[in-house]
């Protein structure tokens, strides 16, 4: 025991040692080099460092700086959205909600109105671009396990049955949408903007069924593997499918100045799909299922899936339909019942919802501006709106579910369960936005259509299905 102390106690002599000559050594080098440079004026950044708030001038510059901003933003964003979704998780509500929830409360609708220092100070304007790309990253992330989580299978066989109930849950409220449109348009639609792509764009958003935010509140009950659950899975899933494909011709419609440009982007999209469908997926199908090594395949894999994902993105946004249409087809395309998918569906869906979702609250809550709803106009409108949603899509699947030979209470549960939009509902108001097809007014009443529809399900549900609200609570509290 002596003979180690001794032994470390040379070590430590020698490192000391060590460490002297090397302060020695610099010492040496730097006065040498002093002494032989010409003589310097002193610069005005050296005058500015001795000053006496030096130190604190270069902290807040440092916290100002782009990246500071952005990181600033991540904490509070991340921090803020996640105590809102707990709060509204013990009320029975998605977490989704308290997410959207907590980004209008950080926008100028809440912030900026009641402290509105804080609100410039922790999103500025000129980090509002920064902000947004990661948000589209983020969106590329999630309907990229969007299109992973849609089982095709199930929706090959459940399609026939659901067919009704789909497409009356697409085309009444498509309907109503479009003739709200006609009361909207001239009071309300953007400058330059056409009625066609005003008019098919209200028809979509009154038509769109949040699928992830429905599946999560189905998995949570209990009833995903329910004749109600797979119906209503499958209905949502036929109504968002068509919603994208539609959203994807009102983008070439008003992207493009003629009809017959408007024609080639879709025809290109339409060839983007066929590549995806024939051509990418089974040539990724065949690279997966060749991998030698299982740490080579995942690694392979992944970089493989990954790349076919930006990829497909790069190319939706180059044609002028947006980035999120491309990962949502990659996702689509991925080879199902992989080992690969599954853990790329957990991995990216904890990182999307975790970091990157929560950051698309924010933008959204800050483009939310409910202080324009300024007159009792505004407001009866906006009413008008949320009613023509509740009635488009709880009235007509309902009907058509009760038709197809489904209980009252069972028709009724499913037009609560169609009825919510959630997430993709932002989605789409965002594209909208971001092409300019709706104002700011329209934005912020439709985001508040999509809570209200939201809000609303899961109560309803309750009290519809009771069994199914006994089971969710016995699930909940062995899970705690």
């Amino acid at each position: 025991m002596n003979r180690e102390i001794k032994h470390l106690d040379s070590r430590f002599a020698i490192y000391s040692l060590g460490l002297i000559l090397f302060g020695a050594a610099l010492w040496l080098i730097l006065l040498v080099g002093t002494a032989g440079q010409p003589s310097l004026s002193t610069p005005t950044i050296v005058a500015a460092a001795v000053a006496p708030s030096s130190l604190s001038a270069e902290l807040y510059r440092n916290l100002r700086s782009p990246l500071g901003v952005l990181l600033l933003q991540i904490l509070v964003i991340i921090a803020f959205t996640r105590c809102c979704a707990k709060v509204m998780r013990k009320f029975g509500q998605p977490e989704v909600i308290g997410e959207v929830i907590g980004g209008i409360l950080l926008g100028p609708s809440v912030l900026g109105l009641l402290w509105p220092v804080a609100g410039a100070l922790l999103f500025p304007t000129t980090s509002l671009a920064n902000l947004g790309l990661l948000s589209q990253i983020g969106l590329i992330v999630f309907m990229f396990v969007v299109g992973m989580e849609l089982d095709t299978e199930v929706l090959a066989k459940k399609v026939r049955s659901a067919v009704l109930i789909s497409h009356a849950s697409i085309i009444l409220p498509f309907l109503l949408g479009s003739l709200l449109s006609l009361v909207l348009y001239k009071g309300y639609a953007p400058a330059g903007v056409p009625f066609t792509p005003f008019c098919l764009f209200m028809g979509i958003a009154m038509s769109i069924t949040a699928f992830p935010v429905l599946a999560r509140m189905l998995h949570e009950r209990g009833l995903s593997r329910s004749p109600l659950g797979t119906v209503a899975l499958t209905c949502a899933a036929v109504d968002d499918l068509t919603a994208w494909c539609a959203l994807a011709v009102v983008a070439a419609v008003s992207g493009q100045g003629t009809i017959a440009n408007s024609l080639i982007v879709t025809a290109l999209c339409g060839l983007h799909i066929a590549a995806m469908l024939f051509v990418v997926r089974p040539l990724l199908g065949r690279w997966i299922e060749g991998r030698a090594t299982e740490n080579a395949r995942e690694k392979g894999d992944t970089v493989a899936v990954l790349f076919t994902v930006f990829l497909s993105a790069f190319m939706t946004e180059a044609i002028g339909i947006h980035a999120l249409f491309g990962a949502f087809l990659a996702g689509i395309v991925i080879p199902k019942k992989t080992a690969i998918r599954e853990a790329l569906a957990v991995r990216l869906e904890s990182f999307s919802r975790i970091i990157l979702l929560p950051i698309f609250f924010a933008l959204s809550g800050l483009r939310t501006q409910i202080s324009l709803l300024n007159d009792w106009a505004s407001w009866i409108l906006c009413g008008v709106i949320i009613l023509v949603a509740i009635t488009g899509k709880f009235v007509g699947s309902a009907a058509a579910a009760r038709w197809s030979g489904s209980t009252w209470r069972e028709s009724l549960a499913i037009g609560a369960l169609m009825n919510t939009r959630g997430l993709v509902e932002l989605v789409v108001l965002n594209i909208g936005y971001d092409f300019g097809i709706i104002t700011p007014a329209i934005f912020t009443m439709m985001v508040l259509m999509a809570l209200v529809t939201t809000l609303m399900t899961g109560p309803l549900l309750s009290l519809l299905m009771p069994d199914a609200r006994a089971a969710s609570h016995e699930k909940a509290t062995a899970d705690a």
